[in-house]
Formats: C-alpha cells, structure tokens, sequence
C-alpha cells in the first residue's frame, strides 16, 4: 500500500535565513507507509529549522524607540513652570512618537516654523492623535515625554533648551530648570543606580519663539519590534502550524 503525499508550503522570506532555507517545501511523493514514522520526525526536524530560523529573524528585525509624547494647548502657567506635578490631568491635544534614539526639536529649523507640527517634524516625530492641531502656534504649550533609558551612575546629561525643563529617570530628578529663559545649556549629574529605567521630561514652550529642546546623553533603548515584522511572523507560523496539522492528520 502506498500513501501519495504532496504538500508545498512557501513561506515569506526570514531574511537571511530564508536564502539558506530558499522558501520551505514538504515534497513527498509514492512514499511507504513504513516511512511514515521517518516522515514525521523529518516533518518535526524542519519545524524547527523554520521557527528557529523566524526567531532569529524577529530577533534581529528593526525596532522602535519607546518615546511617547503628549502636547497640552493654551497652558500659559504650566508652561512657564515645567513640572510633572503641572502636566494636565485632561486628554492632551496632540500626541506623538518619536523614533530613533535622540531627542532634538528646534523651531528654528522647522518647515512650518513656530508650530506644533513644525516642531515635532523638526525632531523626526510623528503625531499619532490631534493632527489637526499641526498648525497651531507652538506658544503656552506643555510637553511630557516618557520612555526607557540606560544610564550609569556618576553620568552626566546635557540639555540646550528654551524654555523650560524638568528630567527624571527612576525616580531621580536629573534636570530641574523648569522657568522661561532663552536658550541655555544646562549639564547635570545623575546619582541614582545604573541600569534601564524609565524617564520622563516635561517640557515647557511659553513667552513667544523660537522653541529649542535638544537633550545628549541619553541612550535611548529601542526594544519594540515594529509592526510590520511581528505581523510577518505570526502569519507564517500560523500558516505553518495549518500545513502541519493537515500533514500528521493524514499520516495517521
């Protein structure tokens, strides 16, 4: 007795993986039934290639930086006074990410100068909700940004800013020159643990242009895969995880 057994699965390419692989294909044709056992634990061998060879892929596929940011509009006291403890407690009216791993926003450089959407597209940010707010005058604003930074004890940070600031990483105050000035170059000590830890910056803009922001030092950790790549992923072992089950429902 024979089985006929011909199953072709193409899965997307893993990157380099997938020139070694060259696209996974399950060909068996007039093949015994006593090879059947040999099939299965050859079927199981080359799951484990394709998930190891996804893996590696996921690993190594382009990730994200975890900034997130949130705008306040007509916030002439906050502004003016940059601190957690003044950052609204309402729906922000514009909200953004920022990619990469740097913080640098300045008016003066803007396309569509002092606006909000001028200043965030300054620093490479993408607005994710309030979009209609892009034109709005940048003036009485109030920024908090938050993400994960790893830091060392004894380190120094440097921010160019106009106006105010105020910058914390797990709990320790780094930065605290929250009133209206023009550009200035404040550098500042960290003194708590070394480690990863999350950081917020509350950032003031008020008194009128230009707007500066541009903090050094922080090294910024990018540990969200994109999209795109962890949607790649699971439709291939989704589809994968079909094929197999048809396969040893067939060889039993």
């Amino acid at each position: 007795m024979f089985r006929n057994v011909h199953l072709v699965l193409e899965a997307y390419k893993c990157r380099t993986y997938a020139s070694e692989l060259n696209v996974l294909k399950l060909t068996q044709t007039a093949e015994p039934i006593g090879a059947a056992s040999e099939d299965k634990k050859m079927t199981k061998i080359r799951l484990r290639i394709l998930v190891g060879a996804c893996a590696g892929f996921l690993l190594s596929a382009p990730v994200r930086a975890d900034i997130m940011g949130s705008i306040w509009e007509n916030q002439a006291a906050a502004s003016a006074n940059a601190t957690p403890a003044n950052v609204p407690g309402t729906a922000p009216d514009v909200t953004f990410d920022v990619p990469g791993t740097s913080i640098n926003f300045q008016s003066q450089t803007s396309i569509n100068g002092y606006t909000i959407g001028g200043y965030l597209s300054s620093g490479g940010a993408t607005i994710t909700s309030g979009a209609s707010h892009a034109a709005d005058n940048l003036n009485n604003t109030i920024f908090n940004i938050t993400g994960t930074v790893t830091v060392t004890n004894g380190e120094t940070f440097t921010a160019g800013h106009d106006d105010g600031l105020t910058l914390i990483i797990g709990g320790t105050t780094v930065i605290s020159v929250p009133g209206p000035t023009s550009f200035a170059t404040t550098t500042e000590t960290y003194t708590g643990p070394s480690g990863n830890f999350p950081f917020q910056l509350v950032y003031g803009e008020c008194c009128g242009a230009p707007a500066d922001l541009e903090i050094s030092g922080l090294a910024l950790v990018s540990s969200v895969p994109e999209p795109s790549s962890v949607v790649l992923m699971s439709s291939v072992l989704l589809v994968v995880g079909f094929v197999l089950r048809k396969r040893f429902a067939k060889a039993v």
